[in-house]
């Protein structure tokens, strides 16, 4: 789990093809401090797992599905990438709630500096339009922002100059493709709400029997059900 709240800006040293994925290096100064093999670090959103580290680099390995979901696999030696550490329990959360799980990608489509900010917009397919609302957290290369406003598949967030110059944001230019993740409360209620469950529970097990409907929207007798 993440916050979206930068640590550092890497550099990618070497992409190693294997098979389909490859085997990133990645130079670091601030996260390989206490960093070990098997810790995850969020790469520009995406969360991978530490094979091998030292006191200047560590190594992941991006498999397929990362490759097709991201834009790990674009990645070329000399990239500054956005680089957090993993979640401490009882740290505050500055951010939000970040798995590093890479939706899909973005492609920026419009850049504008105003006088005291920067105003991003990306387009989105837009099937991931339900999981984003004005005011609401998205995640853009593993950065926290706010969605501004919200216009079909498109979303505009605003970047104060800390987050500008502290980040990657600053090297996007129009055409730029950028790994989202959305709010993942928003997509559990909707699994919930699709696939709701009686609260009848089984006596011996004590879990929850699945309703007899597998496609459930709210209604006045699912509420009732639900004890609402």
């Amino acid at each position: 789990m993440f916050t979206g709240l930068v640590e550092e800006i890497g550099t990618i040293r070497s992409m190693r093809p294997q098979g389909k994925g490859f085997r990133i290096s990645v130079a670091s100064h601030t996260v390989v401090q206490d960093l070990k093999i098997d810790d995850s670090v969020s790469i520009n959103g995406a969360c991978q797992t530490v094979v091998r580290c030292d006191n200047s680099s560590f190594d992941v390995e991006a498999v397929e599905e990362t490759v097709l979901k991201t834009t790990l696999g674009s990645f070329q030696p000399g990239k500054r990438v956005n680089l957090e550490r993993a979640l401490a329990l009882g740290a505050r959360l500055g951010g939000h709630l970040v798995q590093g799980h890479v939706d899909t990608r973005g492609i920026v489509r419009a850049i504008q500096e105003q006088q005291t900010s920067w105003l991003l917009n990306i387009e989105f397919p837009s099937e991931y339009t339900r999981y984003i609302v004005p005011v609401g957290s998205i995640c853009i290369d593993g950065v926290s922002l706010t969605a501004a406003r919200v216009e079909q598949n498109t979303f505009t967030v605003a970047i104060i100059p800390h987050t500008w110059g502290h980040t990657t944001l600053n090297t996007l230019s129009v055409g730029s493709r950028v790994n989202l993740e959305f709010d993942i409360i928003g997509k559990y209620v909707e699994r919930m709400m699709l696939y709701g469950h009686s609260p009848q529970s089984d006596a011996k097990s004590h879990t929850i029997s699945p309703s007899p409907s597998s496609h459930i929207g709210i209604t006045e007798t699912w509420l009732t059900s639900m004890g609402y």
